[in-house]
């Protein structure tokens, strides 16, 4: 089925979720630190309503986790979703990012003549 599923899936799926500019801007922002999503419709170019709704598919996704603070709820980045991603992209990368560097060690770059 591969990874074109569309918002409807992006709660399933991390690699769904990440495939929103907007999403993964949001995902920078709470990397600095946690904020409300008050804060972070302050620092984007959409309303509330819609951080809302994009916070909502990323704790879907495990990106993202909320805590009550008060009358308001604090969004951080949610460790075990990087994780996650990250052992993925190392599980389909990771060897051939090894065999590039290899390559890259043990290739010269062009000799220039007369210079």
């Amino acid at each position: 089925m591969g990874y074109a599923w569309g918002v409807a899936e992006a709660g399933r799926d991390p690699f769904a979720a990440l495939g929103d500019p907007m999403r993964r801007r949001i995902l920078e922002l709470l990397g600095g630190r946690a904020r409300s999503v008050g804060e972070l419709a302050g620092e984007l170019p959409v309303s509330r309503p819609a951080v809302s709704r994009h916070l909502r598919l990323l704790k879907e996704a495990g990106l993202v986790e909320e805590a009550p603070e008060g009358t308001r709820r604090i969004y951080r980045l949610h460790e075990a979703g990087a994780e996650v991603v990250q052992a993925y992209l190392l599980e389909v990368w990771g060897d051939a990012v090894a065999r590039f560097k290899l390559l890259a060690e043990n290739t010269r770059p062009p000799e220039h003549g007369g210079e």
